[in-house]
């Protein structure tokens, strides 16, 4: 339930944190691999709840600390406001939870990460938000996303990527993601091998091939339909091999083939590299049989999940096409700047019927996904992450027209301790009231230490 508190007592604990923050100093990073810090935020953040959108103050603590590969990092927000009588209201939807799946989605998400070492190590453990789940090629998953509803909600998942390396044995290794932990609905898996790893062969000690399982069992979770759905279940087998690896010029050659419900097909061949060490590129040929979806675990999953379910299970989807898929970028300062775009869709005109616009279509036309993040160092105090996903481009007008579309955007400026964080986001959520979500908010963090 709502609390009420009186006006002053909230402005003297306000006060309060003012102080203690005037008095913190920008700490010197510290010599030994532990670290221990606390983040303070005051800010605006507008939901969307019954009658429309709600706006709250909002007051965070982000404690968290470190010490070598292993990290574990809390997010503890109370969004609050005086209504009509001045008096001081919680917003109940973050606190109260309903059952015990609600319990676990609430109070889970207060973990903001827990984490051991990066991608691509050995061992690679985290828990907590994802924006770029890939497993193997991503031809099954790619940039998995469970963001999308922030600050609404926070969603909890977890990923363990385990190569046999790490116990001196080369020959297999393990990814998984788990995109929430709270109702177990995407659920993915690879386990690959490298048959030549002990060979000695150039080139071909490196060749992978894998197998992925991935399904989804709740594809109407973010729905407003009261339909039941079984789950869907996509599973295939990848083959890649690195060709190049040296600092001027790396290349890789890779293959797919997958399913969905072991009923549509689909399967790529491509290639992928940088050049200079500096630009990213990436192509493909795509053969994909009717109602068959590339990706299907993709960046914009969480919104557009109902209408992929309806268009492989209902059909309505796509006939057999012949596609493509093409991505270039570039990645400054070791990633501190990072460019890229990526486009898919089919060779020929998509078939009778179709018709722009209308979400049970989007599949059927091209589809831009492009990344831009510069990471603080590069521009004195500013960092700056933005996204923009277009489902369903059938004109040139298409690229800027928002419908099907996910856009998001942070823009952080730091002096001293303190940060100003500007986040944008907006996203068509069809299948949802209002199929339109706008979030804005202006945040300040202090780290207090």
């Amino acid at each position: 339930m709502a609390r009420v508190l009186p006006r002053s007592l909230i402005i003297l604990v306000l006060l309060v944190f003012s102080i203690v923050s005037a008095f913190s100093q920008e700490e010197t990073p510290p010599a030994n691999p532990f670290t221990l810090g606390l983040g303070l935020g005051i800010g605006v953040q507008s939901f969307n709840e019954e009658g429309g959108q709600v706006t709250y103050q909002s007051l965070s603590l982000a404690p968290d600390f470190s010490i070598g590969p292993f990290g574990i990092g809390l997010a503890l927000t109370l969004n609050y406001r005086f209504d009509d009588e001045s008096q001081f209201v919680i917003r109940q939807a973050d606190w109260v939870p309903t059952d015990f799946a609600s319990f676990l989605s609430l109070y889970l998400a207060k973990i903001a990460y827990i984490r051991w070492g990066v991608k691509g190590d050995p061992l690679f453990i985290k828990a907590g938000s994802f924006t770029d789940a890939t497993l193997g090629n991503g031809f099954i998953m790619s940039n998995y996303d469970n963001t999308l509803f922030l600050p609404e909600t926070r969603i909890f998942g977890l990923g363990v990527d385990i190569d046999g390396a790490l116990f001196g044995f080369p020959f297999v290794g393990i990814e998984t993601l788990i995109g929430n932990l709270a109702v177990l609905d995407v659920i993915g898996g690879r386990l690959y091998v490298r048959p030549l790893a002990a060979t000695g062969l150039p080139i071909l000690e490196n060749l992978e091939i894998g197998g992925t399982l991935a399904v989804d069992t709740k594809p109407y979770l973010y729905s407003d339909t009261t339909d039941t759905a079984e789950p869907i279940l996509v599973f295939g087998g990848d083959i890649r091999q690195p060709i190049l690896t040296g600092p001027v010029f790396s290349l890789a050659a890779f293959a797919d083939v997958a399913s969905i419900r072991a009923e549509s097909i689909g399967g790529a061949v491509g290639f992928g590299g940088r050049i200079i060490g500096i630009f990213t590129y990436g192509a493909q040929i795509r053969m994909l049989g009717p109602d068959f979806i590339p990706n299907y675990f993709n960046a914009t999953y969480d919104l557009f999940r109902a209408d992929q379910y309806n268009a492989v299970v209902l059909g309505g989807g796509t006939e057999t096409i012949f596609g493509w898929f093409a991505s270039l970028g570039t990645s400054l300062l070791d990633d501190k700047i990072i460019f890229n775009v990526g486009l898919d869709g089919p060779f020929s005109a998509p078939y009778p019927g179709a018709v722009p616009g209308d979400s049970e279509y989007v599949l059927n036309y091209p589809h831009l996904r492009g990344v831009f993040t510069i990471a603080e160092g590069i521009v004195p105090g500013i960092s700056v992450d933005f996204s923009y996903d277009k489902k369903g481009i059938a004109t040139w007008e298409d690229l800027v027209n928002p419908t099907n579309a996910a856009i998001q955007a942070q823009i952080n400026y730091r002096t001293g301790p303190a940060v100003l964080s500007f986040i944008y986001m907006i996203r068509y959520a069809p299948g949802q009231t209002p199929d339109w979500i706008t979030t804005s908010g202006l945040q300040t963090s202090i780290q207090l230490f």
